[in-house]
């Protein structure tokens, strides 16, 4: 095997490379083999795509500048173009891994960001999927989709019919701007390795990745046993069987948003009562708990069997419930459903692309310096200015639409309400309204990771609450289009 008899990676064919492409080189075996094989495909079939290879010295290690020059060498000899970014500040005493992964995906983000380009890749195999859905089958709830892991964003909940054991995505979008892609999922690292020694280039061994104080060393020393490869079949079977489970449940989920949801103002989703009385129960309660978490601002979909519980009472009657800080108010014209008063964030001063609890994303346009002026505050409306404003419920209980007004954020100014961000000039009796402002919709709980698998109900999503489109998919399709990982 060379680089120009590589192994099976015929998802760097699918991928548009239009844009460029940021690699991440930790200098370890997977990424290293990563850099050299997408260079050689781009180098045959693309050869003017931008190619711009990332180090991110984590500074745990004393031998991480070491490791990162070495790479820099590597890139160096190849021609490739290559950046150290290092993770700066304070590092916490616990969930040290969690925000390590954090602060990588951040830097890769703003490499790309500062290049202009809008794709990473990075260098997971099959055995790292392998290992996530082991980790995840061996306990009884896993990490969110989009809190930051290694395992690529997994599920939201404890038992939640297996959503998790999808184990990572072969695309994920990261902060709704970049995508980040794992090309290698079908590949076992010691292909890779081989690759490597036949190319005559070394890597570098993370003695961390051997720390069995961690969960992942631990599984991947158990696989490393006699009946490892036939583990990691049956794992990756697991995976695609329930990726593809995944995206079918999401594409029903979408089906039922787009055609019983609707959006009567700002801050309120209202879902027809055929809702509660759906076929496919099990599509509903996803799509509910989808809903539930963008609604109220969060990055977990609400724990399945609560979900269930509230779903059961809707089939009956009236309900009043509140659920992932929103508030479910089924009536008989209708189930509504907004953000609830309760732990609504303080006012803090305005900054560029700030994520407002979790539901709005905060923005300036280039005429932002005449807000230093005075500090400008994004809080609350709050239910007085809320009751004074003038309503268009489209039918909507007046009641409903001044309780989701009242938890928007507003733009304050010396203890003056000026208003809701983009409305153009503030009511009477408010102050003059900063046109550089503007709070859009965040898709949470998609907001910060958006797993491919879940393309279709993010979609519905963000087309009901006004957001941007998910931006196109790096495999030049949606979720039917995208590659399955290999057993």
């Amino acid at each position: 095997m060379t680089l120009d008899t590589e192994p099976d990676l015929s998802d760097f064919s699918r991928i548009d490379f239009s844009n460029g492409a940021v690699a991440a080189v930790s200098g370890g075996s997977d990424s290293t083999a990563l850099l050299l094989l997408l260079k050689a495909h781009l180098d045959r079939n693309a050869p003017a795509t931008k190619l711009l290879a990332v180090t991110i010295d984590h500074r745990l290690r004393p031998q991480g500048a070491a490791e990162a020059q070495a790479v820099a060498r590597l890139c160096a000899a190849r021609g490739i173009a290559h950046r150290i970014l290092a993770w700066s500040g304070h590092k916490p005493s616990t969930g040290l891994p969690a925000a390590a992964r954090e602060a990588r995906y951040r830097l890769l983000a703003e490499a790309a960001e500062a290049a202009g380009i809008g794709l990473i890749l990075t260098g997971h195999t099959a055995d790292d999927q392998a290992e996530t859905v082991l980790m995840r089958q061996a306990r009884d709830e896993w990490p969110s989709d989009r809190a930051p892991s290694d395992a690529g964003q997994s599920d939201d909940g404890p038992r939640d019919e297996g959503r998790g054991l999808a184990g990572m995505a072969p695309a994920t979008l990261y902060d709704w701007r970049h995508w980040i892609v794992r090309p290698l999922l079908g590949v076992r690292r010691a292909e890779l390795r081989e690759f490597l020694r036949r190319e005559q280039v070394a890597w570098i061994e993370d003695p961390t990745n051997a720390d069995t104080a961690f969960e992942r060393p631990r599984v991947r020393a158990a696989l490393a046993e006699g009946d490892g490869a036939p583990r990691v079949a049956e794992a990756m079977a697991l995976a695609t069987k329930a990726a593809v489970e995944r995206e079918q449940l999401g594409h029903r989920a979408a089906m039922l948003i787009r055609s019983l949801a609707s959006r009567p103002a700002a801050g309120l989703i209202r879902l027809d009562r055929d809702f509660a009385t759906a076929a496919d129960s099990r599509a509903a309660i996803y799509a509910l708990r989808i809903l539930l978490a963008a609604t109220g601002g969060t990055a977990f979909l609400p724990d399945q069997a609560r979900s269930q519980a509230v779903f059961g009472r809707l089939r009956t009657g009236p309900l009043c419930a509140t659920l992932s800080r929103t508030v479910v108010d089924a009536r008989r014209t209708g189930i509504f459903l907004h953000r609830e008063l309760r732990d609504l964030p303080p006012a803090i001063e305005v900054s560029d692309n700030a994520l407002w609890d979790g539901r709005r994303r905060i923005t300036l346009g280039d005429s932002s310096g005449a807000l230093l002026i005075a500090p400008l505050l994004v809080a609350p409306l709050g239910t007085a200015l809320a009751a004074k404003r003038a309503i268009e419920g489209r039918g909507t209980p007046a009641s409903l639409v001044r309780a989701a007004l009242a938890a928007e954020p507003a733009l304050w100014r010396d203890g003056e309400c000026l208003g809701l961000p983009g409305e153009g000039a503030g009511l009477p009796g408010e102050g003059p309204m900063p046109a550089a402002v503007a709070a859009y919709p965040a898709v949470a709980p998609f907001a910060r990771f958006l797993p491919s698998f879940d393309l279709a109900p993010a979609d519905a999503v963000a087309a009901l609450l006004g957001a941007a489109p998910v931006p196109a998919s790096p495999f030049g399709g949606h979720s039917a289009d995208l590659p399955r990982p290999k057993a």
